[in-house]
């Protein structure tokens, strides 16, 4: 047994769901719910393989998935912040949007592969054995999903402006009462979620597998706005949340290969089934959500009221 590729491929397939759930983890701490995940992972996913793929730069097209997501997620708050649609039903609305979307623009992308994003090479450091292919030769999104997480848990925990980020989720009332920009608060953490959703479909179609398949997300954006709620809204414990779903996902890459008898269909569920348990579970204390949930999350504000 590969221990060192075992930990490499649950590397690979936490990055995409950290990424996404960092960003989601700020949407919700505003106060806002967004369940377009999995649509703004799509259409990043799709327009960062294309862009690599006509201009062969691979920055090029991180920085354009991320731009895509980013644009959806603007979408998104104009119509649930000026408009003040449903936040549930709009969420909804752009993920069935970007499935389509992504599928639409992706048809002359289907077949063609790409290499996958370089692994950094950090000379002796890199060179060690075990520890070295782990932790200094990845590429630079995996490095970015860490030094995301750590920027989110300071900017939440230690500055004024998370301070203020976290008034707006609790009590838009009171955050605007105090003179707080309460709609700019919640646009920009809606934005910065979008632009996260984007690296991490652009993670997925540039580095996981670096290939474009219609729906290939495979409903990481739901197992990503799950892991907010199983890190009851805290950085670390999402960062925890994502490695722990991440080893079940590439489970049903190894087991059989152990010698173990299970179905492939059971593995292939796994996940999805552990995001359902773990939800049920968390969902019986209903005391610990209402403690660590921001209290205005899902509720409308006008600046009138």
């Amino acid at each position: 047994m590969d221990v060192v590729a075992i930990v490499l491929t649950i590397i690979t397939a936490s990055t995409p769901l950290l990424l996404a759930a960092t960003g989601e983890l700020i949407t919700e701490k505003s106060g806002v719910l967004n369940l377009g995940v999995e649509g703004m992972m799509l259409i990043g996913a799709i327009t960062a393989f294309a862009t690599t793929t006509v201009t062969d730069s691979a920055v090029l097209g991180v920085l354009a998935g991320a731009a895509a997501g980013t644009s959806l997620a603007f979408v998104f708050g104009v119509l649930v912040l000026i408009l003040l649609a449903n936040q549930v039903a709009t969420g909804l609305a752009l993920t069935i949007f970007g499935i389509g979307l992504s599928a639409l623009v992706g048809t002359g992308f289907v077949g063609i592969a790409l290499e996958p994003l370089p692994k950094l090479d950090l000379g002796l450091l890199s060179a060690m054995p075990v520890i070295g292919q782990i932790l200094f030769a990845q590429d630079f999104l995996v490095y970015l999903s860490f030094f995301m997480v750590v920027l989110v848990a300071y900017f939440l925990s230690k500055t004024r402006l998370g301070l203020i980020l976290r008034a707006v989720g609790e009590s838009h009332d009171s955050a605007h009462a105090l003179g707080y920009p309460v709609l700019l608060v919640r646009f920009l953490a809606i934005l910065f979620g979008g632009f996260m959703c984007g690296l991490a479909g652009s993670y997925l179609s540039l580095a996981y597998t670096p290939l474009w398949a219609e729906n290939m997300t495979a409903g990481r954006g739901w197992i990503a706005v799950a892991l907010v709620v199983f890190g009851t809204w805290r950085a670390g414990r999402v960062a925890l949340g994502a490695y722990l779903f991440g080893t079940i996902t590439i489970l049903q890459l190894h087991v059989q290969g152990w010698g173990l008898e299970i179905a492939s269909q059971f593995m292939s569920m796994l996940p999805y089934l552990a995001t359902i348990v773990v939800l049920v579970l968390i969902s019986r204390d209903g005391a610990k959500i209402r403690l660590n949930a921001p209290q205005s999350i899902g509720k409308v504000f006008t600046p009138s009221r």
